[in-house]
């Protein structure tokens, strides 16, 4: 049995991931995207693509590929995305709990919790979060 849900109230100039979309949807962002490894800033963009979903942070895709120097765990793409998510084509995705440091503008992010997930925590999302035990049924 999973655990009960209280939506958390955003306050002004946040954002409840229980007023994301399901199925996801993808929306353009101009914020200033950015991820750090090894003290070297190896994506950094303010062109980036978020997917928002129910219950989870977003999740941001650059298009760019930083090459061999990131681990296969740490980072996505999706070469082929199903039909609606075509602007992620070829995009790169970061694990935030799997890379030095995420930013979201000057802000770093925490990582969504649990494994599985890709997304960003900032002060300006609020939840509760899907990942931690006993969510996987939302």
């Amino acid at each position: 049995m999973g655990l009960r849900m209280e939506r958390v109230k955003p306050e002004p100039g946040q954002e409840s991931v229980w007023d994301y979309p399901r199925p996801p949807r993808t929306e353009p962002t101009s914020q200033r995207i950015r991820v750090e490894l090894g003290g070297v800033t190896i994506a950094d963009s303010t062109r980036a693509v978020r997917i928002l979903e129910t219950s989870s942070p977003p999740v941001y895709y650059w298009s760019i590929w930083v090459g061999n120097q990131v681990a296969e765990n740490a980072a996505w793409s999706y070469q082929n995305p199903t039909p609606g998510y075509e602007s992620i084509q070829g995009y790169l995705a970061f694990y935030a709990g799997r890379i030095d440091a995420c930013y979201v503008g000057d802000e770093r992010v925490e990582p969504q919790p649990g494994s599985f997930y890709g997304g960003w925590i900032t002060s300006q999302i609020v939840g509760p979060f899907k990942g931690t035990p006993g969510t996987e049924d939302w």
